[in-house]
């Protein structure tokens, strides 16, 4: 369970950098946008159409792993308590049982 766990963190990892990679090269497009043909800006404009569409999907693909962590906690907990009710109910039932028999 820990070994997924740290697959899923560096996979988050991994895909946060990617898309601070993109922002970064985004925020640097104007600039570098001033000094480019008329040919080149189309080549851009579709480039960062590109960016702009992968961030979006890294975006929603971040947002459903944080979903996906959030349910297996969630599960997790769940399972906690009830191995704590299990035991509760059980240790209550053989109390009885001893109290009726002495």
């Amino acid at each position: 369970m820990e070994r997924k766990d740290e697959a899923l963190k560096s996979q988050v990892a991994i895909r946060c950098a990617k898309a601070a990679i993109l922002l970064s090269s985004l925020k640097s497009f104007p600039n570098h946008h001033l000094t480019t043909s008329i040919d080149d800006q189309g080549e851009e404009k579709e480039m960062m159409k590109t960016m702009v569409r992968e961030i979006g999907d890294l975006k929603m693909e971040l947002a459903r792993e944080r979903l996906k962590n959030k349910r297996i906690k969630l599960c997790g907990l769940m399972e906690v308590i009830l191995q704590v009710m299990t035991v509760l109910s059980i240790s209550t039932f053989l109390l009885v049982i001893v109290l009726m028999q002495g």
